[in-house]
């Protein structure tokens, strides 16, 4: 297809669904809500009949360029997702077309607040960033557009509170997507300390605490984005002049801590998306946090010291693959608490995302502050392993000795670049100034700055840390001798 006979994007060229009742607010036009929250919406409306779309909110005032694009489009733009599922490669593509309008509260503060007036509103979802979910003094008044996230959200419910005259069934259910942990909880206490602070109606807090759901979230997917380096061959095979295209993986997962009345009115189980709903998602947190998260802190150092650079490379690598599937499967899954198959269902999904082609994952880069994630991620199977079983954990303390020696900043004559707190490099160079792989184990065990406690006590760990280690330094000797 030549570049004239590419179409611009919007709802004349394109075969979209007629508009649908706006049932969803979205603060936040960025990558992440479009290729996650909208994708499932979008998929919502075909499978589920949920017949709903969305309208979306910039919740800053800063670059306008995607609400104008998004107005430009009528709504419309293709996710592209690409990687591997079900160990098979998977490249698919979908346009979007739950998108109803796009707007910045800035340009029409009365026009925002009248969103409040919608009777088919039911969900707002958000990704403000981490530091979205804050109170900020500036907001002094609701008579003047609020700087924060939170205050835009506190000024419209108060709004719709007056407009509906705080009926029960104008209650809707707030779900926001920020990476913070009980992220619906501190929404909730923000907007009441609005509420307090601004003077309202004691009505209002009332309304907001009885008939507003706030829902603590898990959210997992990985979304590049634009695709700006092939953005030409794409919109060829499109057909369309899409400015708005989304690249993301194909696994996700959306975990709500909810009451059944949200899985009523958001049916995802109907759709077959992977939605939960849970009274507690302190489980797949956990699971997440030790199973995702723990693979990549252990194999980095491992792989790295093997001559490995990146994610998927180490994967398919049969010793650093072989590592890292060993140490999941028969270190970290034993000492977690939902059912075994769907620990081992998550962590082959785990290896698709890693072996993803599409995605170029740098060892590097996932080292970053490599001691403090060993301590949030890899620690705790440790010490839960040896607890339930009585033993330690071979692969788990293997890659415990790589770290301490990864940090030592060189391997087989070539410069590692370290990316750590100076406090951290400077404690690593002070230990491997002097002494022997075991002294050099004992000082940093013993740091209780690194891991809140002395691991030195734990029965067996230095000598099994300070085994390996010993045999790293063999390898490399070896290798400097070849």
């Amino acid at each position: 297809m030549n570049k004239d006979s590419i179409q611009p994007l919007n709802r004349e060229t394109a075969p979209a669904a007629t508009q649908r009742p706006v049932k969803v607010l979205q603060f936040g036009e960025g990558n992440f809500l479009r290729g996650f929250v909208d994708w499932i919406i979008d998929i919502l409306n075909e499978k589920a009949a949920f017949n709903g779309d969305v309208q979306v909110v910039q919740p800053r005032d800063r670059s306008r360029s995607i609400i104008q694009a998004l107005q430009q489009q009528d709504g419309l733009y293709h996710v592209l997702l690409s990687g591997i599922q079900d160990g098979r490669l998977l490249q698919e593509k979908r346009l979007i077309t739950c998108i109803a309008g796009a707007s910045n509260p800035y340009d029409d503060y009365d026009a925002y607040l009248k969103y409040g007036e919608n009777p088919d509103l039911a969900f707002i979802f958000s990704n403000t960033t981490e530091a979205g979910i804050a109170y900020d003094e500036r907001d002094t008044s609701i008579n003047a557009i609020p700087a924060s996230f939170p205050g835009k959200l506190t000024a419209l419910l108060y709004h719709r509170f007056r407009h509906f005259d705080g009926a029960a069934g104008s209650g809707l259910t707030i779900i926001p997507t920020e990476l913070i942990e009980n992220n619906g909880d501190a929404l909730r206490q923000v907007v009441l300390q609005y509420a307090q602070t601004w003077n309202l109606p004691a009505e209002f807090s009332g309304w907001v605490q009885e008939h507003l759901i706030f829902c603590n979230t898990l959210v997992d997917r990985i979304v590049p984005g634009f695709p700006k380096e092939n953005i030409i061959e794409i919109q060829q095979q499109l057909g369309y002049e899409d400015k708005l295209v989304v690249q993301a993986e194909p696994y996700h997962l959306l975990v709500l801590e909810a009451p059944a009345s949200v899985q009523q009115a958001f049916p995802a189980g109907e759709a077959g998306l992977q939605v939960k709903l849970v009274e507690d998602l302190t489980p797949y947190r956990t699971r997440k946090v030790r199973i995702l998260n723990g693979a990549h802190t252990v194999l980095v150092p491992v792989a790295y010291l093997l001559g490995l650079r990146t994610v998927r490379e180490a994967v398919e690598d049969e010793q650093a693959g072989t590592f890292v599937r060993e140490a999941i499967f028969r270190e970290i899954i034993p000492t977690l608490d939902l059912p075994e198959a769907e620990l081992e269902q998550f962590a082959r999904d785990v290896l698709d995302r890693f072996r993803n082609p599409f995605i170029r994952h740098e060892l590097i880069s996932i080292a970053l502050n490599a001691v403090a994630k060993y301590k949030v991620r890899v620690l705790p199977s440790v010490l839960e392993y040896k607890k339930r079983t009585g033993r330690l954990p071979d692969k788990l303390l293997h890659a415990l000795a790589a770290l301490i020696l990864f940090y030592k900043g060189v391997w087989n004559g070539e410069a590692i670049p370290l990316n750590d707190t100076p406090e951290v490099l400077h404690f690593f160079a002070q230990a491997w100034e002097n002494g022997s792989a075991a002294e050099v184990v004992g000082r940093v065990l013993a740091n209780k700055d690194f891991w809140d406690t002395d691991l030195t006590q734990v029965a067996g760990l230095p000598d099994m840390v300070t085994a390996h280690l010993q045999q790293l330094l063999l390898t490399e000797k070896q290798m400097n001798k070849a």
